[in-house]
């Protein structure tokens, strides 16, 4: 009897000691969230559009040090840190592909998701966003540079576009907002430069 009683007070013991594993850890929750978004105004739908004008726009390929939620900070020494209380809502190459896609739509050209299969775009923009963050190398400021690549998957030739688009903004504040509104608008000017470049590829 006392054998079989043993296993089960065990595991009541355990319970009583509370959880072993606290899901999601001790850290304190942020108080916000950074978010970019385009600054660009929609355009009214205007009916269908021809297939030949589509285009979709991949998510950035990005560095490990943007692989994060975090803002990253350089000072030319190689070394990166983060800013301290930044915590992007989302990872800003997601963030960025949908800024480019509402930016892109605002100038006149079609955008297609590119995660629905239904309808093959005549266009994709793809790239990779190497910078976007804060650099304290000098006076500090926000950059933001893309490596774009304008594909025509139903070319012939297979022609593909290559071009990289850069801006900079000066910082006096490094506060997570002031530096997060700096690089959202870094980030509009650089989607504006790539919606004029697509309208002409």
């Amino acid at each position: 009897m006392i054998r079989r009683a043993l296993p089960l007070l065990l595991v009541v013991g355990v319970a009583a000691c509370g959880p072993l594993v606290q899901i999601g850890g001790n850290a304190k929750p942020p108080e916000s969230l950074l978010t970019i978004t385009a600054t660009a105004s929609p355009r009214p739908y205007v009916g269908p559009s021809r297939l030949a004008e589509t285009l979709a726009v991949a998510v950035p390929m990005v560095p490990a040090t943007l692989q994060t939620l975090r803002l990253p900070v350089t000072s030319g020494s190689g070394e990166v840190r983060y800013l301290v209380g930044a915590n992007w809502a989302e990872q800003p190459n997601r963030q960025f592909q949908r800024l480019l896609s509402d930016t892109i739509a605002a100038a006149g050209t079609p955008v297609l998701d590119a995660r629905q299969p239904a309808v093959s775009p005549a266009r994709l923009l793809s790239g990779t966003l190497r910078d976007f963050g804060l650099d304290v190398g000098g006076a500090p400021v926000v950059r933001v540079r893309y490596d774009a690549q304008l594909a025509h998957p139903r070319a012939p030739d297979g022609q593909v576009g290559i071009r990289r688009f850069e801006a900079s903004e000066a910082v006096a504040d490094q506060s997570p907002t002031a530096v997060a509104a700096a690089l959202n608008r870094a980030a509009n000017r650089v989607a504006a430069e790539v919606a004029e470049w697509v309208k002409g590829g």
